[in-house]
């Protein structure tokens, strides 16, 4: 029975299983297998293929936070101007509104300048136009930024006409120039 094994164990490649043997140990140790210079790895060729893959995806996402940050900057900015629009615009309403509670305010004057001097009914006249010239200007602004806030969303009219311009700038100084001249002539009157 012995010569039997002995053939079927001369039968075997004997140095291939050493080698595998010694590949396997050379594994389990840590090392790397003995292979051919000229053999590529196979799992070097899965890595490689799997980190393209993985460097385009990461480039998909990228692409699409830097798509979602850019959006959410332009409408934060376009509602930022919208808010600085219509506080503008609240400013220029209530400078109108100065306006005519003053206009109204300086009637009661009229009654107690119609019997003075001409002097002080001409000053009085001046004040209301003062006063009306103010309103006229004040709504003339609110109109020019109430055409900027329904172009908000045009790239290009942004930043043009964000100002209420020259007449909401004079507003104020109209106002306060036209009451002064009624009190002038209400001064004047006694």
């Amino acid at each position: 029975m012995s010569s039997v094994v002995e053939s079927d164990l001369m039968g075997l490649p004997w140095l291939g299983v050493i080698d595998t043997l010694l590949n396997v140990t050379s594994l389990v140790v840590g090392g790397k297998a003995h292979r051919p210079a000229d053999e590529p790895e196979p799992f070097a060729v899965a890595g490689r293929s799997a980190g393209q893959l993985e460097a385009r995806m990461t480039g998909v996402v990228v692409a699409a936070l830097r798509e979602a940050f850019d959006r959410d900057a332009r409408r934060l900015e376009l509602e930022r101007e919208q808010a600085d629009r219509e506080h503008l615009r609240g400013r220029l309403r209530l400078m109108a509104g100065v306006a005519v509670g003053s206009w109204i305010g300086t009637v009661f004057f009229a009654a107690r300048l119609a019997g003075g001097p001409p002097g002080a009914r001409v000053m009085l006249g001046a004040g209301w136009l003062l006063l009306l010239v103010a309103l006229s200007l004040s709504f003339a602004a609110q109109a020019r930024v109430g055409e900027a806030l329904v172009r908000i969303d045009d790239a290009a009219a942004r930043h043009d006409g964000f100002t209420a311009g020259a007449a909401g700038a004079v507003v104020p100084g109209l106002i306060v120039m036209g009451l002064a001249v009624i009190g002038l002539a209400v001064l004047i009157s006694t």
